[in-house]
């Protein structure tokens, strides 16, 4: 016998089996030999082994006598904090711990595999056994459980709604968003697979550490500001007390823990084994947040007044249907004359990421952030620092010089100054004239539109921003900016930055919206009836013919997502019978089956939304088209929507009867619909109040089902 295992005499008593197995031998004298080992002992941790992470059943805090208890102890822990202690992280250390230690004293942890791991740690016989048990009962109520777990799911869903449980729209978000595949493989920078967890988490910190650190420009010294009234002292109105005892604004310091953010990538699309395939979303410190909304609500009201009205993102009054309309009316007016438009879609690569806070602490200087305010600013960014976060696993700290702090509520804003800023020293004269107007950009935070009536003049445009952008440490991606031109004839637009061509294409969809070279709308319609229909597939068997969910749970789910997806960018839309008939077709896909009808019992759709309460689709997008007319005739004319709704190109109009323009549809609109007049239709949409009276008693449409 020359084949043998060889096992030390304290693991004899353990060995269960050795046998032969014959055929393994690969033209050799020997033979394979295989045992089983059973072990009894706490095997030790190998390197790399995902810890575990404490989390607090924070759900616990809606009962009262939990809450109770967590108030007691915070008290408590809170009168031990001394009044003074002078450091900003022994403040911080005491003041967090004791929130922590108070919350799983209250609420307790998330424990997950208990039995699991009690034998893990004990590693006794007697452990093992009640592990073993609990696998066979755990086995047991799994198998009875299969029988009624979908009726369990919609007695939970339906109870979360009724509760207005915030788990109602996770357990929706979930079910929309399918199962997600979490790759244990990535490539490494020099293209090799890695398999282990240390590579895998170490590869994740090298790109994350590459992407966060480019090459920053140095900031000025800037002087010292006078006290004003937006550099005074954190109120009490602002912050809670405790949180107004910390040092942060008088120090010009943060806690370490409120500049440390730990990234999570997130997948967006192609290879899951590719790094660059995902976006980092960066979660912070709480605490750090508020403060930081506090240091939002004194800058804004300085740099506010300078931004200009091109852009639109990150703004009060503010949203993504003022640029769809004014592009949207552009292409319609310039189409109705045969003007040209030939446009860029420009898209910056990792744009809140590669922002050079040197260069940035030097804008807000100049747009009128200064003194202590810009101190707590940059003290945010002084000591910033990041981890990054797979499953369980965390990587080490590693500093972050470039960018700006996702997730943070400062970071929108100081984010627009910096591209108000790079538009502004890149404006020319190439913009298309509309009307008195002359509109060269549309920006929504870093969605870019450079529009221009010819092609020299737009690649004259587009130069000057691209060289814009890179003196401001930003980079043009060449892969995903695409021209495109508005005309009646086919035109070639040839664009270049830096030595390469950009696409053109007939199609661009700009801030989710499907923009054509020949300005219809046709295909975005279609766009938005195929998205509606596949978020009804997402939750057909989960959620629409669910018969444990309430039909008011139901119809929750379809005014809040379905409709949403249906009507997005509804205001923009001029609407033929034909496109109406299929509006409708898509509603009542939704509500029949809510309903439990399918066409073959031929019930009027009037029927089924009466018994639904619901109120008809059509009705709702008509609604929204009269609310947006009142908001552009209420809207100051020094804002770019409202300067091209009173504006009207001009120009010879050719050959042929010409398309139904949105005003004119809207104003016939609100003649046959509210019996008001076109020329009297500022007079009474200038009243907010009569105006919105108004369309909320807009009747049905005769026949509409």
């Amino acid at each position: 016998m020359i084949d043998l295992v060889i096992v030390s005499s304290d693991l004899r008593p353990h060995v269960l089996d050795t046998r032969v197995k014959r055929g393994a031998e690969l033209s050799t004298d020997h033979d394979l030999v295989v045992s089983f080992i059973r072990l009894q002992r706490r095997m030790p941790d190998r390197l790399g082994r995902p810890k575990c992470i404490v989390r607090v059943c924070w759900e616990r805090l809606a009962d009262p006598s939990v809450r109770g208890v967590f108030n007691s102890h915070l008290r408590e822990s809170f009168n031990q904090i001394p009044r003074e202690v002078g450091d900003i992280e022994s403040e911080w250390t005491m003041f967090s711990s004791s929130i922590v230690d108070a919350a799983i004293w209250s609420c307790g942890r998330k424990l997950k595999k208990e039995s699991y791991r009690t034998w893990l740690a004990r590693g006794t016989p007697e452990a093992a056994e009640t592990y073993r048990q609990a696998k066979r009962t755990t086995a047991l109520v799994v198998s009875e459980a299969k029988t009624r777990v979908w009726e369990e799911f919609g007695e939970a869903m339906e109870k979360d709604y009724r509760t207005a449980s915030g788990k109602f729209w996770q357990t929706i978000r979930c079910l929309r968003r399918g199962k997600q595949l979490s790759a244990n493989t990535v490539y490494g920078g020099g293209g090799e697979l890695l398999v282990s967890t240390g590579d895998i988490v170490g590869r994740w910190k090298e790109y994350f550490k590459d992407l966060l650190n480019l090459t920053d420009t140095p900031s000025v010294e800037e002087p010292e500001a006078e006290d004003s009234e937006v550099d005074s002292f954190i109120t009490q109105a602002e912050v809670t007390e405790v949180v107004q005892q910390l040092l942060v604004w008088r120090s010009g310091t943060v806690p370490l823990d409120w500049a440390t953010g730990v990234v999570v990538p997130l997948f967006k699309k192609g290879d899951r084994r590719v790094c660059s395939n995902y976006r980092g979303i960066t979660l912070l410190s709480l605490p750090g947040k508020v403060y930081s909304r506090v240091l939002e609500r004194r800058v804004r009201p300085l740099v506010e007044p300078r931004i200009q009205k091109e852009q639109c993102g990150f703004r009060p009054s503010h949203g993504t249907l003022d640029q769809l309309y004014t592009l949207h009316r552009v292409l319609e007016g310039l189409w109705e004359f045969a003007q040209p438009v030939h446009m860029c879609f420009v898209d910056l690569e990792k744009a809140f990421d590669c922002v050079p806070r040197g260069i940035l602490w030097e804008v807000l200087w100049e747009y009128g952030v200064r003194g202590p305010l810009l101190r707590a600013v940059r003290s945010l960014y002084n000591r910033s620092r990041s981890l990054v976060r797979i499953a369980s696993c965390k990587s080490d700290l590693f500093p972050v010089h470039v960018g700006l702090r996702q997730g943070c509520p400062l970071s929108p804003v100081l984010f627009i100054v910096f591209m108000d800023r790079i538009s502004r020293c890149s404006q020319g004269l190439e913009g298309v004239r509309f009307g008195d107007h002359r509109i060269s950009s549309l920006i929504f935070a870093d969605d870019v539109v450079l529009l221009a009536p010819s092609s020299l003049g737009l690649q004259h445009a587009l130069g000057r921003f691209a060289a814009e952008c890179e003196v401001a440490g930003m980079r043009d991606s060449t892969s995903k900016s695409e021209a495109m031109v508005l005309d009646r004839k086919k035109v070639a637009c040839t664009l270049q930055v830096g030595g390469e061509v950009l696409p053109q294409v007939e199609e661009f969809k700009y801030l989710r919206v499907l923009f054509t070279s020949e300005g219809r709308m046709d295909r975005e319609i279609d766009r938005r009836i195929g998205a509606a229909a596949a978020v009804m597939r997402s939750m057909y068997r989960s959620v629409v013919v669910k018969m444990e969910l309430s039909r008011k749970a139901k119809l929750s789910i379809y005014q809040s997502i379905y409709v949403p997806t249906l009507t997005y960018g509804h205001e923009l839309w001029v609407m033929t019978e034909r496109v109406r008939a299929r509006i409708q077709a898509a509603e009542m896909s939704f509500l029949c089956r809510v309903a439990g009808r399918s066409l073959r019992d031929r019930v009027r759709s009037s029927v089924t939304r009466e018994e639904l309460g619901v109120e008809p689709l059509l009705l709702h997008i008509e609604r929204g088209r009269l609310r947006w007319l009142g908001h552009l005739f209420r809207m100051p004319p020094v804002r770019l929507p409202g300067e091209v709704f009173r504006a009207c190109p001009t120009g010879k109009r050719p050959r042929g009867r010409p398309r139904t323009r949105w005003r004119d549809y809207v104003s016939r609109l609100a003649w046959e619909r509210l019996g008001v007049p076109p020329e009297e239709l500022e007079e009474v949409s200038g009243e907010r109040e009569v105006w919105a009276s108004l369309f909320r008693l807009l009747p049905l449409r005769p026949g509409s089902g």
